[in-house]
């Protein structure tokens, strides 16, 4: 299932209704029992711009008091988190392909997929010190954990320089590099297609123990996943494998 877009630029007052528009999206997608692995790509120049300073800049209500705007506030920064929330919980896995410019909440939202790939003439940037703020839609939270490298990802996000392909792979951010676009694409595609081909209930399961797991101890994930699978075990997923193995034929879900 792919899911493709304009190189996103994203500003709080245009692409807020486009933001609203991708986590219906997800919710639907986790679902949707046609639907079993998702690339996320973009369709313009870039993978995504960053923010729009113009509309950053503009001033929040003055005619009400501080309280209130730290409110307003506190609800838009919600809404944006609650987007790549829906994208990390999605059960079916995320695949995002990234090209050119991966900047701001492009690293937020590639930092909520399962799998990141990129063009050879990719680059990263958490850019938010350079606009005066610090990253609240989930970067600080989910890309230290991606490349476990803890004085690397306060470089990055301290000095929000750039970074190029080859850096993204050697921390672990992407998985591969690809020669250009089209063959990123293409690539993407076809992973997507082989995860699409294995058992539904054993993939679900899958990234719900490894997004569990990263968050708590090894014990508690042991526990957890012994839990899940008392009922998981009993799918009729098993019973077709068993049986395609049996007759050397694909297993058919």
């Amino acid at each position: 299932m792919p899911v493709t877009a304009p190189s996103l630029n994203v500003s709080l007052c245009i692409i807020y209704p486009y933001f609203s528009d991708l986590k219906c999206c997800f919710n639907q997608l986790a679902d949707d029992p046609n639907c079993r692995a998702i690339v996320i790509s973009a369709l313009g120049k870039m993978f995504c711009s960053g923010i729009d300073i113009a509309d950053l800049s503009k001033p929040v209500n003055n005619d009400v008091d501080a309280a209130r705007k730290g409110l307003h506030i506190l609800k838009n920064i919600k809404d944006f988190q609650d987007v790549f929330t829906a994208m990390e919980k999605c059960p079916k896995p995320i695949i995002a392909a990234v090209h050119d410019a991966c900047i701001g909440a492009g690293v937020d939202l590639i930092s909520s997929c399962d799998i990141r790939l990129c063009s050879k003439d990719s680059y990263f940037s958490i850019k938010e010190v350079d606009v005066g703020l610090a990253a609240d839609v989930g970067t600080l939270q989910r890309f230290p954990k991606i490349i476990g490298n803890n004085s690397i990802v306060r470089e990055l996000a301290f000095t929000a320089r750039n970074f190029l392909s080859d850096e993204a792979k050697d921390i672990g951010l992407v998985s591969k590099v690809y020669d250009d676009h089209n063959c990123l694409i293409q690539a993407a595609l076809k992973m997507a297609s082989v995860i699409a081909s294995k058992s539904p209930i054993s993939v679900l399961s899958t990234k719900v123990s490894l997004n569990f797991s990263r968050d708590h101890s090894v014990d508690e994930g042991l526990n957890h996943i012994a839990t899940w699978n008392m009922c998981m075990l009993q799918s009729d997923d098993m019973m077709t494998i068993f049986k395609a193995m049996r007759t050397k034929t694909p297993p058919v879900f």
